[in-house]
């Protein structure tokens, strides 16, 4: 069928719709219109009112009629015909009331006006030929009978009625013209834009086949890309241009410990450990420039660990974009292995040159005390020759003691291997410890039942574990909590927790952890070497962790490290299981008291009190950095707030008084802790933003600043760390 003939088709039903509809409007309404009229001619015709009903009512009926059979229409020809007969009917009755109620002068012409307008008005007829006609034929009606029956007395008046229906006439005729023209029109116009929506919609359907065929080519694509990604045996990285992780697959999410969507969003330099962002900024501008480089470097886990990595970084354009790809080998296990066998080809050398060292300083020492002796036979009583020669002899014999630690380091000295149960180890160590011990300190014991025995010698491994006690005594100078466990493990490959350098086999494990200050990662490397030490000149050798490390290496045993800045260290000792009986008997070993003391920072302008303050301190027992000076305090609490375990300070002093200083020292340390001094009272009632925890009014003696300085540092607060 053509386009033309289809939208022909088309208009004439729709027009057979809208014929239906008004055909409807206006038979309905004319029906109602003439009905309700007859309220009207009770007050114009009273004598007429009956008939003029039966005229309504027989107008009415015949509408009805017309109303059911638009219903049943199915062409416009009919529905028109059936509209023409409508307004003949509307017409003649009207005109029938006319000529009763005085012809061309009777006011019910007005009726012919009304019929003009509903039915034209209303009725499209499609042909200006069909509305001139029906609007002649109404005329019509109108003025034959008129002519034919009626005697024209009032010429005016049925001029003027003639006038007044012919321009309605012609009015509505020329309405309902362009009207029914515009119908037409959009009629045509709706045909056109439905085949338009048709076309459009069998092209949207063949675009829709053909992007789902697309889509399932690509989902399967993606599919096998996003298989290869994620399963890939190498964590994956995607940085864009500015380094913003786009996207990270399953195994750099496991290496990092992070969920991808914590990951992707996030900048790469979070993951880089401190030392490495100056150099992961300027490969990353370097694989902007093109160059694919290799190279290792660490990253943070999300557990504050540190992993190894193997990266391969390659610069790939997408579109206007750059992305930079990257593929991440964890070699953490590789380095520890590689830094082990380092570790110990580096002690073994060590040790043999400390073995020879402590060789020939023996027979150094040797010839000093043997002098020493002659020397104090000769001199007789001379009292400070003989102080000046005690002194000579103290130093040479701590010498002594440190060949000795030396010897131990460099597997030189001999030892008594026997069937050892380490449980007896950590049992006798803790009492014999418990008089140095701080009372703050709480030791726990977590040890395994029907350990094994070891091989090795009673006395060295009580050493090992007293030096590992001590050493966490020291980190926590203001109490904590050691933990000492044993436990078997069977050490191969796979073995959780075990390092990868301790051959397959059953081993005892001890372990000894501490919640102190913790030992920084970079030095963790070099705790093991003879004379390094972290503490303070005077109060270590450098020696025992070093005597410790040759012991255990002695016994055919490891020995390892964990610690984390302010989280606690802990040592981990493997020693290969004995086939042997534990033995019964030990070795007695006596231990040289340890004691420790608080370091605490006095400020006072008066010198007279400083000296006083710092005298009653220091003679019992602590350390004491005294200034007069506010501004030299805040520079030495910025460098020791974490030693300092209490701040005393006078209240009012130049420069900065007392309370302007302890807020500045609780801004650098919010744990700090003051013992404020003062001349003036009443120092309680002062609004401050940070209060003492003891305030002391001068004058005061050296039993009330010990009571308050020993009553604040025992509060229980947070202990600083060093």
């Amino acid at each position: 069928m053509s386009t033309i003939s289809s939208k022909q088709k088309f208009i004439d039903q729709e027009i057979l719709k809208v014929l239906r509809f008004w055909g409807a409007i206006a038979t309905g309404g004319g029906a109602v219109i003439f009905l309700s009229l007859s309220i009207l001619d009770h007050f114009v015709t009273p004598a007429n009112v009956l008939k003029f009903l039966v005229y309504r009512a027989s107008a009415a009926v015949l509408f009805a009629c017309i109303f059911y059979l638009n219903r049943l229409a199915s062409t416009k020809y009919y529905q028109i015909g059936l509209f023409v007969s409508g307004t003949i009917i509307a017409a003649g009755t009207v005109e029938l009331m006319i000529l009763s109620t005085g012809g061309h002068q009777s006011v019910y012409y007005a009726g012919m006006i009304i019929t003009l307008i509903f039915c034209l008005g209303f009725l499209p007829l499609f042909s200006i030929r069909n509305t001139a006609l029906l609007a002649l034929a109404t005329y019509l009606i109108y003025l034959l009978p008129i002519l034919i029956y009626d005697n024209i007395t009032n010429k005016e008046v049925f001029l003027n009625n003639n006038v007044f229906l012919l321009a309605t006439a012609s009015i509505v005729t020329i309405w309902r013209f362009y009207n029914d023209k515009l119908l037409k029109e959009n009629l045509s116009l709706q045909f056109d834009l439905a085949e338009q929506k048709k076309h459009l919609e069998i092209y949207s359907l063949q675009l829709r086949s053909l992007v789902d065929d697309r889509t399932v080519e690509l989902k399967k694509s993606n599919q096998r890309l996003e298989a290869l990604f994620e399963n890939a045996t190498d964590g994956i990285v995607v940085l864009d241009r500015n380094g913003i992780i786009v996207n990270v697959n399953e195994r750099a999410s496991e290496m990092h410990g992070f969920t991808k969507e914590a990951l992707v969003g996030a900048h790469s330099s979070l993951l880089d450990v401190e030392e490495n962002r100056q150099k992961s900024a300027e490969r990353m501008a370097a694989i902007l420039r093109g160059e694919s480089i290799s190279y290792e470097t660490q990253h943070f886990r999300k557990d504050g660990n540190r992993i190894a990595l193997e990266v391969s970084s390659k610069a790939i354009p997408v579109g206007d974009e750059v992305f930079i790809q990257s593929f991440l080998r964890d070699i953490t296990e590789k380095k520890k292995i590689q830094e082990h066998l380092f570790q110990s080809q580096k002690m073994d050398s060590i040790g043999m040159l400390a073995g020879g060292i402590a060789h020939d300083f023996n027979n150094v020492l040797t010839a000093i005390l043997g002098y020493t002796d002659v020397i104090r036979k000769d001199v007789g009583a001379n009292e400070k020759v003989l102080n000046r020669l005690s002194i000579i002899e103290s130093a040479a014999r701590k010498a002594g003691r440190m060949v000795s630690q030396l010897l131990g380091f460099s597997r030189k000295a001999e030892i008594e291997l026997q069937s050892v149960n380490m449980n007896d180890v950590v049992n006798d160590t803790v009492k014999l410890l418990e008089r140095v011990i701080d009372k703050r300190i709480v030791v726990r014991l977590d040890l395994a039942e029907r350990l094994p025995t070891v091989d090795g010698d009673f006395n060295q491994l009580e050493q090992v574990l007293m030096n590992f006690v001590v050493n966490a005594r020291d980190a926590m100078p203001y109490g904590g909590v050691i933990t000492v466990s044993s436990s078997v493990v069977e050490a191969g490959p796979g073995a959780k927790g075990v390092p990868p350098y301790v051959p397959a086999g059953s081993y005892v494990v001890l372990n000894i952890a501490d919640t102190g200050v913790g030992i920084p990662e970079e030095i963790q490397r070099k705790i093991f070497e003879p004379f390094f030490t972290t503490k303070e000149r005077g109060k270590g050798t450098g020696l025992g962790l070093a005597m410790v490390y040759g012991v255990v290496t002695e016994h055919k045993g490891y020995v390892t490290v964990r610690s984390k800045i302010n989280e606690g260290t802990a040592f981990t000792v493997y020693l290969p299981v004995s086939a042997k009986t534990a033995a019964a008997a030990r070795k007695p070993f006596l231990a040289t008291p340890v004691r420790g003391h608080e370091l605490i920072l006095l400020v006072d302008d008066d010198e007279n009190v400083l000296g006083f303050i710092k005298d009653s301190l220091e003679s019992n027992g602590y350390k004491v950095i005294a200034t007069s000076n506010p501004m030299n305090a805040i520079d030495a609490y910025k460098t020791m707030s974490t030693e300092i375990a209490l701040v005393i300070t006078d209240v009012v002093m130049p420069l900065i008084d007392g309370r302007e200083l302890m807020k500045r020292l609780a801004d650098i340390d919010p744990s700090a802790r003051f013992l404020t001094v003062s001349g003036y009272s009443k120092y309680s009632e002062q609004q401050d933003e940070v209060k003492p925890d003891v305030f002391l009014q001068k004058p005061f003696d050296s039993r009330d600043l010990l009571a308050a300085v020993r009553r604040i540092i025992d509060k229980g607060k947070t202990m600083p760390t060093r």
